[in-house]
């Protein structure tokens, strides 16, 4: 059962994440930002991973550490899910339309974790949410997830279908990756034999 629940209490956070990596979609989802709660919806119903998110922040300050704070624990809980990482598919990239916009997001599993995140967002805000907050989230998810991660947006104008099809991307690119592949059986998909977190990048092939 790739299952995982992970709780992350600060003093700035209270934050319950359940995720099944075989479910169909389904969520419930409160993290008391609106436009959060709505892509991390899309996040579930594209990935087909269940997700229940229950956040409690300092939203009186900001929404900055909410949203940074859940990029962790839905990583966190994605990590645990995978386990090893044995028989997965590990890479996984989407190419997502949308209306205007065009996003290319692909990943790679690896427990190495990176971001590159190429999206020019001209607006400042989308709802009560600052723009630059979800390059924040995707550093955090990609980080906790032990995941190399690429989002790029290649073209587009309108700031909310640009997020949109960055979650998107990284949906249906995760759950590609995530996938676990029957001709891989129980190995590693690794010429190491493992993918297990290890601290530091030493560059070398895996």
């Amino acid at each position: 059962m790739r299952q995982a629940t992970v709780e992350r209490n600060t003093k700035e956070t209270r934050i319950t994440v359940s995720v099944d990596l075989d479910g169909s979609g389904r969520y419930d989802v409160a993290t008391g930002v609106g436009f959060l709660d709505h892509m991390l919806e899309q996040l579930a119903r594209h990935s087909l991973i269940d997700l229940t998110v229950r956040a409690a922040g300092d939203l009186h300050i900001d929404y900055h550490h909410t949203t940074e704070d859940t990029g962790i624990a839905i990583g966190t809980a994605i990590s645990r899910a995978l386990g090893s990482r044995r028989g997965i598919s590990r890479y996984g990239a989407a190419v997502i339309p949308m209306d205007e916009t065009l996003t290319r997001v692909a990943i790679d599993l690896s427990n190495r974790p990176y971001l590159v995140w190429k999206v020019g967002l001209a607006r400042p805000k989308l709802g009560e949410m600052d723009t630059e907050l979800f390059k924040e989230w995707f550093h955090a998810f990609a980080h906790a997830a032990g995941a190399t991660l690429h989002v790029e947006t290649l073209y587009g104008e309108n700031s909310h279908h640009m997020v949109e099809s960055c979650f998107k991307g990284l949906a249906r690119s995760l759950r590609a990756a995530a996938t676990e592949d029957p001709r891989h059986g129980e190995a590693v998909p690794s010429t190491k034999g493992t993918l297990e977190k290890s601290v530091g990048a030493d560059g070398g092939e895996s």
